[in-house]
């Protein structure tokens, strides 16, 4: 489990008792359950540093990797403290180049694990959304030109790791899959910060339980 921020990743990890043996991996934080079930890692952001921290999981054994993660919503479909499982990430980073992928491709999440994860959603009563992303490293960049160019190829929202992540799943041959809450808005061209609003504090809480689930109860 590899989670972005770092006070879901406390939340997580406290509400997981068997999560012991904490290390230091790069500058996360590593738990390992205690009889090797599962992992939990955070926090993660941004393209290169999510995949540094992939490599060496899979070469330790990790095939099945679950990714939790914030996003801004560029659809009118998604709005502050929507739920989101992507379907796809399109590339506008650099670290999917690494991993035979082209910018502007479109990097697909294992199904496998996307349907756990819809499962898990779903037996706590919760509604989401599915469709694509925009992953880009450059967040100083989300111009609204870009903005504009990826509300064009249906993209609900923007994030920083997933297309990475995907691309990189899919050459080293591990499952990858994510789910993601809107956390602002930049579907007018206007930054809407939603950070402090009870709905999407109220939706972090619903899907640190979900992946409390996820990891006590894997494929």
């Amino acid at each position: 489990m590899m989670i972005s921020s770092g006070p879901d990743f406390e939340r997580l990890v406290r509400i997981l008792p068997a999560a012991e043996h904490p290390s230091r991996l790069l500058m996360s934080r590593l738990f390992l359950d205690a009889d090797a079930r599962y992992a939990v890692i955070g926090p993660v952001v941004g393209a290169p540093y999510a995949v540094m921290l992939l490599e060496p999981l899979i070469a330790w054994g990790a095939r099945k990797i679950c990714f939790m993660g914030w996003c801004g919503a560029i659809s009118p479909k998604a709005t502050i403290g929507d739920i989101i499982v992507p379907t796809g990430a399109i590339i506008d980073e650099g670290t999917s180049l690494g991993y035979d992928a082209s910018l502007l491709d479109t990097a697909r999440p294992s199904e496998t694990l996307n349907r756990r994860i819809k499962t898990v959603l779903t037996g706590r009563g919760c509604d989401f959304l599915e469709g694509l992303v925009w992953s880009t490293d450059a967040i100083y960049r989300e111009t609204p030109e870009k903005v504009i160019e990826f509300q064009a190829r249906n993209a609900l929202a923007v994030e920083m790791e997933l297309s990475a992540l995907f691309t990189a799943g899919r050459y080293r041959g591990v499952q990858i899959g994510a789910v993601l809450v809107v956390s602002d808005e930049l579907t007018t061209l206007s930054w809407k910060p939603g950070f402090k609003l009870d709905r999407f504090r109220e939706s972090r809480q619903t899907l640190i339980e979900a992946m409390k689930d996820l990891c006590q109860n894997p494929l």
